[in-house]
């Protein structure tokens, strides 16, 4: 399986350990999301803007730790989405944005 991420998940980041079992596939703009900055990490939500990814292919064991990371107090949701390397997970935010800034650029590692 694969899962599609945009924050702190991706490559040097602060999450970025939770993929260590997870093989890197390539990067990916997904069109159609808003990116939003949340403090310490960020929330994509559906959109009218593009917003930069990483996708990876990872275990049923490392889906099931990220499910607990990504929607514990219903935060998040997964959400299906097609990538040049087949189908992966994204995690949607679920709570308001309103008064949170918008990443214009689509990018949370270059914000």
């Amino acid at each position: 399986m694969r899962i599609i991420v945009y924050g702190s998940l991706r490559r040097k980041q602060g999450n970025s350990h939770w993929m260590t079992n997870a093989q890197w596939l390539g990067d990916h703009t997904i069109n159609g999301y808003e990116l939003y900055d949340l403090g310490l990490y960020p929330g994509v939500i559906v959109g009218e803007g593009q917003v930069q990814c990483e996708v990876y292919r990872i275990d049923a064991g490392t889906l099931g730790e990220l499910d607990a990371l990504r929607t514990k107090g219903g935060e998040y949701k997964r959400h299906l989405v097609h990538t040049p390397y087949g189908s992966a997970w994204l995690y949607l935010y679920q709570r308001s944005v309103t008064g949170k800034p918008r990443i214009d650029s689509g990018d949370w590692v270059s914000r």
